[in-house]
Parts: C-alpha cells; structure tokens; sequence
C-alpha cells in the first residue's frame, strides 16, 4: 500500500513538474509582450509631451489625441474610426433618417475619397455626382492625407450654403468641378409604385425607416391593382443603396422569405457568431421578385440580395455589388464620443463571404443612356399592316376583345419608353412578365 501510495504521489509531482514546465515559456511569452506593449505606451507618451513642448505652434491637445485614436482605427481598415460627439451625434440622426449634408455615401481607398453612391433626390445625385467617382478637393483644399472624418467634415456646412468638389472619374481624361448647394437631407427611405401591373420597391437606404415604409407601400399597391391576383410581381430596387442598419436588411429579407437562414456573422471568436433566421410568412405569396442591384448597392443591400439570391427566391438582375461585407458596431467611450470597430465579417446562407468580391447578379444587365428618338422614325418603325390604306379590317373581335388590344398597346408603348428612361428596370419587369406567362409551376 506505501509502494502505491507513493507512486501515486510521484506522478501528481511529476504531472507539477511537467505542467510547470510547459506553462513558464508560455507566461514568459505574455510577460514579454506585456513589457513591450506598455513600452510603446511609454513611447507614445515622450512623444506626445515633446510634441506639446517642441512643436512650432501651440497645439490643440485633445484633437491632438482625437487624431492619435483615430489614426490607430483607420490603420486597421477603412469602415473603423472614432467618433467625437459631433459626429456620434450626426450619425444617430442619420439612422433616423434625416441629416445635414450633400447626400452621398462615401469611403476611403489608398488614401482617397471615393463615393459609394449618391442618395436619391439630395443635392449630390442632382448635380451628378456617380457612384464610383473619387472627390479629390473641397473648395480647392486638397483631400489627400487627412482622414475620411476631416474630409467629411469639409464638405459639411451651413444648409443653403455653395460647396465645389472636384472630381475624378473613370472614363473622363481630366478631374472637373462640381458645385453643390448644401441641404437638409431628408431621406425616404423606400418608396413604391406601379409600372403596369409590376410593383417597383425603391429602397435607397436601410434605417429605421426602411421596412414600414416598404411594407406599407406594398400594401398600397396591392390595394390599387385590386389584390395580389391582380400583381404581376415585385421588382426590388437596391441600385446605389449604401446599406445601413443590419436590423432592417434582416427585416426587408425576411419580407419575402417563409423560412431558412437570412445571414450569419462571424468575429474572431467562433462563440460571437450569430445567425439570423426569417420567419414564416411572405408579404407577395410566392409571386415572381427581382432584386436590381448595380456597384453602388453595398453592405445591408448586399446582405438582401445574397439571401434572396441563395434561396432562390428571388432573380437579381443588374452589375456587380460593391463587396462591402464587413459588420462594425459602434461603441460608446468616455467623452460622448464612441468607436466604430470592424468586428465580423458577414456570410450569406449558402456560406459565402461577399467582401472584396461583392454579389454577382443572376442575369448581367449594363444601363444604358437614354436615346434621342426621331418621332417620324419611330412611326415609320411601328407601321403595321392596319396603317396600309385599304386595308382590311378584323372583323373577329369583339368591342371588348378590341378594347383589351388598346389596353395592351398602350402598355406596349408604355414598355418602350421606359426601356428608353431606365433599361435595367425594364429588363426586369420583361422577367417577371415572362415568369408570369409560364404560370406558377415555372417558378
């Protein structure tokens, strides 16, 4: 029993020993990276007194810091910055849906401005500004080495104020001047009409505003045509949609699913994951939908799109997306400011990241510009054999055979223009006119 006893004891110490063993290089480690990182520490603060001491000019001490945090932030990505008051201020207006400003979404690329999309009917889509255009100077003041924060700040001012940005765009060979007249942005942020028997969604941005503006004005169109019999399905309108909040993503996506995953997230710990299920009921039954999306369509309309698309519940039709598929919470710190931090990437059901590559539509649909059309070319063009004189007539029909061929040809021309005006959307009402005339079964 003594030999057992003390063997036993000898394996609990050698198991001590082992462990003791293992666990030194291991907390020697973290000592040491500990040691180094409060050195930087030390390091940022001789710097930061000889700065205050030694600079030319007295310095402003707590923009001073405001830049050091921000800097630090920026480093890691371009969607990661503080935020001072002000502008923790302004960005909880804006989720409510309206702010100060020129209307338009923009981000940071290698050090420049480049606009995400313009917001509809604000100042900027007004005077022309494209999704895609990089902003080079503010009122002649260069933009190139400051923060996305400080070049925002320029372009904000006084409502009914002048602004000139200078802009640089693909295929244009030299930058030129825009001039803006800042306002109040108002946003909308989903509106509804008919083209026919087609309810069109435009949703321009995702805040809190975003589904009961959506689901109400479904319900108007509905009620106009005379019941969901009567639709012939829903375009989804995404095009130059920034995003915004993930809540209202979720809740636009779960407005045409009945079940299965919407999105997931995940961070850097497996355990912060989530995922976001959409509950039974569809708002249009089943009826055909198209998602129409286009390079200014990024982050929540991406997130809608990709599980629309993934479920095969909707056609998404247009050009690429944008490909921002990051997740950043906004954190309160001391001082009324907070910290916009990248903390997740999210993935569409199927399991894809959609960052950096973005949402590829089903069918690729370029927009084309409007064209100039010669009246008497087009009457020419549309001469049947009914315009011939002498012609014989059709006798067959009956008036209400005849008034339905009216109906149809004035839909037709109807058709024709907005092919002209606004190509993609037509494109995407031929869809979901052709899924119609297949019937339900084709779905």
């Amino acid at each position: 029993m003594k030999k057992l006893v003390m063997a036993a004891i000898g394996g609990t110490t050698a198991g001590v020993l082992l462990s003791t063993q293992l666990a030194a290089p291991l907390i020697a480690q973290e000592n040491e990276r500990n040691v180094s990182v409060y050195e930087q520490l030390d390091l940022f603060g001789d710097i930061f007194d000889r700065i205050r001491a030694d600079y030319v000019e007295e310095v402003d001490e707590e923009a001073l810091i405001e830049a050091a945090i921000n800097g630090m932030l920026t480093s890691l990505d371009p969607h990661s910055s503080y935020l001072p008051p002000r502008d923790y201020d302004s960005m909880q207006v804006q989720t409510r849906g309206e702010f100060g400003g020129l209307g338009i979404e923009v981000t940071q690329e290698d050090g420049f401005v480049r606009v995400i999309t313009p917001m509809d009917d604000t100042p900027a889509m007004e005077a022309g500004v494209e999704a895609g255009d990089f902003i080079t100077h503010v009122d002649g003041e260069a933009l190139l080495g400051l923060t996305l924060e400080q070049a925002v700040d320029l372009m904000r001012g006084p409502v009914g104020s002048e602004i000139v940005i200078t802009v640089v765009r693909e295929d244009i060979a030299e930058p030129f001047d825009i001039t803006i007249i800042r306002d109040r942005i108002r946003l909308t942020a989903a509106r509804a009409r008919l083209e026919g028997n087609t309810a069109v969604l435009r949703v321009s941005t995702f805040n809190d505003q975003t589904y009961p503006n959506l689901s109400d004005g479904l319900a108007e169109m509905i009620e106009e045509v005379g019941g969901l019999e009567n639709l012939n399905g829903v375009v989804l309108d995404l095009r130059n949609n920034p995003g915004g909040l993930l809540s209202q993503a979720i809740r636009v996506s779960d407005a045409f699913l009945d079940q299965g995953e919407i999105v997931s997230t995940r961070g850097r710990n497996p355990e912060d994951g989530e995922r976001y299920n959409s509950t039974p009921g569809d708002l249009i039954e089943g009826l055909p939908l198209v998602v129409l999306v286009n390079g200014g369509s990024a982050s929540a309309s991406e997130i809608v799109a990709g599980a629309l698309q993934d479920h095969r519940r909707a056609v998404v039709v247009g050009t690429n997306t944008f490909g921002k598929g990051s997740v950043q919470s906004v954190m309160p710190v001391q001082g009324d400011g907070a910290m916009r931090l990248t903390t997740s990437l999210y993935y569409t059901p199927s399991g894809r990241s959609i960052q950096a590559l973005g949402v590829a539509p089903d069918i690729l649909v370029e927009q084309r510009d409007p064209i100039e059309v010669d009246e008497d070319e087009e009457d020419r063009a549309t001469r049947s054999e009914a315009d011939l004189r002498g012609a014989l007539g059709n006798t067959t029909l009956t008036e209400d055979q005849q008034r339905q061929l009216e109906i149809e040809r004035e839909d037709a021309e109807a058709t024709a223009r907005l092919r002209n005006e606004d190509y993609q959307l037509a494109y995407a009402i031929d869809i979901l006119t052709g899924l119609n005339a297949l019937g339900p079964e084709a779905r």
